[in-house]
């Protein structure tokens, strides 16, 4: 059990223990009879391409990113969506799995859907040639005791904006930037969907808004 799980789960906090019993988190796990956790070794290339290829299977179509976050979040075997970034852009992933295919007896399905995926559509090619990228941002507002998560160029804006129609105090919590809105905003809505009260609007915990404010982009 790490220390931000200990937390949640007993509600004793670093400051209760910290300089005071202990100096470091594994000296209270060695006390308390069990082994530290050990870093995680890094994964091979081939194994991260047979996740994601299991991964389209379950899909039918080649994951976004938000989606590969979402599984890893969802399943704990499944690899940080961090880690694909070793293979470059979507373009440069694609080309890897299409490789792996070339020498492993995968499902044609997969095959096909990957052949698909690596047909870039103009406004992508155009993007790319520019070396320009347009950014947005996913924001976190709270009213009441209701959290409101949505998307926009310009999180200030859409604030003045929901201020006027509402009749309690609005507050922008905090904003992730992302080159992925809409799957960004789609990823937190999924993550808290068993808390959502409405539309764009959840009944978060205190742990969940720790959650959304840990990112800063995605």
């Amino acid at each position: 059990m790490g220390r931000e799980r200990f937390e949640r789960e007993t509600g004793i906090k670093d400051t209760d223990w910290l300089a005071k019993y202990w100096t470091r988190w594994s000296d209270a796990v060695a006390e308390a009879g069990y082994s530290p956790n050990q870093m995680n070794s890094a994964y091979d290339n081939d194994y991260l391409i047979q996740k994601l290829i299991e991964l389209i299977k379950d899909l039918g179509h080649f994951p976004t990113a938000p989606e590969r976050r979402l599984k890893s979040f969802q399943d704990k075997s499944f690899p940080s969506h961090n880690t694909f970034n070793r293979f470059g852009k979507k373009p440069d992933l694609v080309q890897a799995v299409l490789k792996y295919c070339e020498t492993h007896n995968v499902d044609d399905t997969v095959v096909k859907v990957c052949q698909a995926a690596a047909m870039i559509s103009p406004s992508s090619t155009s993007q790319e040639a520019t070396g320009t990228e347009e950014f947005g941002f996913v924001y976190l507002m709270k009213s009441g005791k209701y959290y409101k998560i949505g998307r926009s160029n310009c999180a200030e804006r859409r604030e003045y904006e929901l201020k006027i129609q509402l009749p309690e105090k609005l507050d922008i919590i905090h904003k992730i930037k992302t080159d992925d809105p809409a799957g960004i905003e789609k990823y937190w809505h999924d993550r808290f969907k068993d808390k959502r009260k409405g539309g764009e609007w959840f009944e978060l915990s205190s742990s969940d808004v720790k959650d959304f404010r840990r990112r800063k982009f995605m």
